[in-house]
């Protein structure tokens, strides 16, 4: 079986550049990455200002990236997040969101996502309400497929507590509800789950009436804690077994474009190999891939340090390690030296800006 993979763009923190993007696509298109969502959480364009159109500049990226995309064979993306739509979708509501649709249609969108995550939910009604709102989005895009990414996307409790206690059988209720057509989002037993297992999936895709499409939150690293970790280690605890529960597996990738490519080899690796799959083994393979033997080597001989240690606990070692990459011509070293300048960092204020709560 194969399993369709492909980019979120889901993140916190600075937005990948235009060419940043063209390249990850036609650099994992050949590795089986089959589609690519843009929905960067700092483009306020679809999240707190979603009612108004990006600036001319931004649509003809768009529209290029679209046309990138599409020439590489790869389904191109956008993630829209109308903040709490399901409160008032009255005629006003129906008119903007309309004039939306119609200007995500004339850039060129293959899949249409509708994010519901970041937005309170304890409400009477929400999974109605919010399928409701699917429909009506289904019956006027031009996108081929629709995706939307529930309030409660995961079992983790901790939605609970930032959002409202979920409602009764909120997932029985959107699955039963919700036009079989439509995807829905999952990201597993927590919000950044260590493992995925044939049995929780097959779980939810029976609440759901319906196989996920998994939203995976690694390698990306971008909350206040998480930004002093590079995620560079191969992806573990996703066996080649869960593809059968799916209908597609979505990476959210890390805040550095191109690291982020080694972790997403070895995912399309654990496909591919099945019960062979040998995460270390396939590190070193993705990381030659990615980075080059040399700089490989190095990255593998200081991953306890970039991605346990972290930024705000590694002292003295930040200076020599500094020193070390910036002897490298190589996007990935240059990266690696950004990180280690604290150019990456997140805080709290930016994902509250971000979400339009702040």
């Amino acid at each position: 079986m194969t399993t369709d993979l492909g980019i979120i763009e889901g993140y916190y923190g600075t937005p990948w550049s235009w060419a940043e993007r063209a390249d990850q696509v036609a650099f994992l298109a050949p590795h089986g990455y089959r589609f690519y969502m843009y929905a960067p959480k700092a483009d306020a364009f679809l999240r707190k200002r979603w009612r108004e159109d990006h600036p001319a500049e931004t649509r003809e990226a768009l529209a290029g990236f679209s046309a990138h995309c599409r020439a590489l064979g790869v389904r191109f993306g956008v993630g829209l997040s109308p903040f709490e739509l399901y409160r008032d979708f009255g005629d006003a509501a129906k008119a903007d969101l309309a004039r939306k649709l119609a200007w995500l249609d004339s850039i060129g969108v293959d899949d249409l996502g509708i994010l519901f995550d970041d937005m309170r939910g304890d409400l009477p009604g929400l999974a109605r309400s919010q399928a409701d709102i699917l429909h009506w989005i289904a019956e006027r895009t031009a996108a081929s497929r629709v995706i939307v990414c529930p309030t409660y996307y995961t079992d983790d409790p901790v939605l609970d507590r930032f959002f409202g206690q979920r409602p009764a059988d909120y997932l029985e209720t959107f699955g039963a509800t919700l036009d079989p057509a439509i995807g829905v989002f999952w990201t597993g037993e927590e919000v950044c789950s260590a493992e995925y297992s044939p049995g929780h999936l097959a779980r939810v895709a029976g609440q759901l009436r319906r196989k996920p499409v998994l939203w995976d939150n690694y390698p990306v690293n971008d909350g206040p804690r998480m930004s002093n970790f590079l995620h560079l280690r191969a992806m573990t605890g996703r066996p080649a077994a869960i593809g059968a529960h799916l209908s597609g597996h979505a990476v959210n990738p890390a805040l550095q474009p191109v690291l982020s490519r080694i972790p997403a080899l070895t995912l399309a690796a654990s496909y591919r190999d099945g019960e062979a799959y040998q995460y270390g083994q396939s590190f070193r393979v993705a990381a030659d891939i990615v980075l080059g033997p040399e700089l490989a080597r190095h990255v593998q001989g200081h991953l306890g340090l970039l991605q346990d240690t972290g930024l705000s606990r590694m002292g003295d070692a930040v200076e020599r390690l500094r020193a070390r990459y910036a002897t490298f011509d190589h996007p990935g070293a240059r990266e690696i030296v950004a990180f280690l300048d604290g150019r990456f960092a997140i805080t709290r204020e930016m994902m509250l800006d971000d979400a339009g709560t702040g």
